[in-house]
């Protein structure tokens, strides 16, 4: 994989609890696991067609390099986030070369519970 591909910093949250500042009490919230380099891919037109076709939620896919992934321990729990974007991880895919060079999540958008 070409690293210049790989042109954006984005932030890996998880679900977890924070505490509201005003109450004191613990709420749903999302706490950062990380930072990795990441290709936003959206959907070909072609494809968001396909995808539109079968109801899919997908809008894109973002790649990333398999060690930055395995050591953040990346699942589809998990969101991305780039300035104000946020991306829902619906599937953590291998390369289907090797299994062990990048990573592919197919992403929706928009916000979610946090």
């Amino acid at each position: 994989m070409r690293a210049g591909t790989l042109r954006h910093r984005c932030t890996i949250e998880r679900p977890g609890e924070e505490q509201d500042p005003d109450s004191g009490a613990m709420v749903p919230g999302w706490e950062v696991v990380g930072k990795a380099w990441m290709a936003i891919e959206p959907l070909s037109v072609r494809n968001f067609i396909a995808a539109n076709a079968a109801q899919s939620e997908v809008k894109g896919q973002l790649v990333m390099r398999f060690n930055a992934g395995e050591r953040l321990g990346i699942d589809s729990t998990m969101r991305v986030r780039k300035g104000r974007y946020i991306y829902n991880i619906e599937g953590v895919l291998p390369d289907n070369r090797s299994g062990r060079e990048y990573l592919t999540l197919p992403y929706s958008e928009g916000v979610n519970d946090g």
